[in-house]
């Protein structure tokens, strides 16, 4: 089991089915991988593209590049923070498959072309 399953299967419900939800659309992109980091799980491609986090009784999915992403679906909320942006979920069902698809995959492009540099003194490995 991996540090990552480990971590999902500690959550209580309904995060851990959120979480595990989420966690098998990110891993459905053959190229994407993923690992705790800062005591949460980050997925990356190229570079850090996204990362789970529990919060207000839901998982927040916030994009690492959130402000530079189109947000055409109008899911993803900076709240406060000037380069990150994301939405939080409270149920499996409350989840727009089709919309989050698609700001993944957008997610996953900017990562190709433009991918973050990693916060500063730090490697993105």
């Amino acid at each position: 089991m991996t540090a990552v399953e480990t971590y999902i299967l500690n959550l209580e419900e309904p995060q851990r089915g959120i979480l595990e939800y989420l966690h098998q659309l990110l891993m459905a992109n053959p190229e994407v991988t993923c690992n705790i980091r800062y005591k949460i799980p980050f997925y990356s491609r190229k570079s850090w593209v996204c990362y789970t986090n529990p919060r207000d009784g839901g998982i927040e999915l916030a994009f690492i590049q959130g402000a530079e992403l189109s947000n055409e679906q109008g899911l993803l909320q900076a709240r406060g923070r000037k380069m990150v942006t994301g939405v939080v979920f409270y149920a499996v069902d409350d989840i727009p498959e089709a919309a989050l698809l698609e700001v993944i995959q957008e997610a996953l492009l900017l990562d190709e072309v433009a991918p973050y540099n990693g916060p500063k003194g730090s490697r993105n490995s």
